[in-house]
């Protein structure tokens, strides 16, 4: 029974080659035999199924292959992005950083009558608010106590501090002194402090109670000051109140023109060297 089975399978594997020669070696035949025929009606659907499967293993190999080419594109895609990014934000920084200096130097051409010294912020108290801070020059730069601190083209605040490479600046909004100040508009005058309930704004106290001072004022420096120049600006006027207590001045709350958050560069002026 093996035997018979062996010599079974032998035939049938026998017949299947031999059907693929002679359609191999008729399929371009303009007369084939009857044998040829016979054997190519029974190869033709084998071809066929051959003929298929070869043309679709092609096609797959091709989607393969483009995927692996789409893939290394993509990859390529978004390196070239990235350093386009790159470079977009260097630019952008570069922009911010031309338009500070540009500010420092309207600032330093404003007050052009006083000496001016540039300088980095290199050092400031914890906290979110630059209340005091340190400065990368000192006396051996020119930098003398008292000197007023000016950053795009507002105030900023005074010297308190100085060494010999370094220079220690307390800025207006730390609430511990007072600025004598007016309204550009209608020279009403008072004095600015910082504003202890919200340290990103000022208050302008004693401002008398008949002041036409109103929202949107410009504040800056009084005449009146031994210590800073008339005419720095200081903020603009957000509100104005009657005092509780005594009824006789006003308050205005300032919002400084100086962003008091993010300092980097100021101008150091001497008011008494001219």
């Amino acid at each position: 029974m093996k035997k018979i089975f062996k010599n079974k399978n032998f035939f049938i594997s026998f017949f299947i080659i031999l059907c693929i020669i002679l359609g191999l070696f008729s399929f371009n035949r303009l007369n084939p035999t009857l044998f040829e025929k016979t054997f190519g009606f029974i190869i033709t659907p084998v071809q066929k199924v051959i003929s298929i499967s070869a043309n679709w293993i092609d096609d797959k190999i091709k989607i393969l292959s483009n995927i692996t080419n789409l893939e290394k594109e993509n990859e390529k895609l978004k390196l070239e992005l990235e350093l386009k990014t790159q470079e977009i934000n260097r630019l952008k920084q570069l922009d911010v950083e031309n338009k500070k200096l540009t500010k420092l130097l309207d600032a330093s051409s404003k007050y052009g009558q006083y000496n001016t010294i540039t300088c980095n912020i290199i050092a400031k108290d914890p906290g979110n608010w630059y209340q005091t801070f340190t400065l990368d020059k000192g006396s051996k730069d020119g930098i003398k106590k008292n000197m007023v601190v000016l950053a795009n083209g507002g105030l900023v605040g005074k010297v308190e501090e100085v060494g010999d490479n370094y220079a220690k600046v307390s800025s207006i909004i730390n609430g511990t002194y007072s600025v004598t100040a007016k309204s550009l508009r209608t020279d009403d005058e008072g004095f600015v402090k910082g504003n202890i309930t919200d340290k990103g704004s000022l208050k302008m106290e004693y401002i008398d109670k008949d002041a036409e001072i109103q929202e949107g004022d410009e504040i800056v420096t009084s005449h009146l000051s031994d210590i800073y120049p008339a005419g720095i600006t200081i903020g603009y006027v957000t509100s104005i109140s009657l005092d509780k207590n005594n009824k006789l001045s006003k308050t205005a709350i300032i919002k400084p023109t100086v962003d008091f958050k993010h300092l980097e560069k100021v101008i150091v002026i001497d008011k008494n060297n001219s």
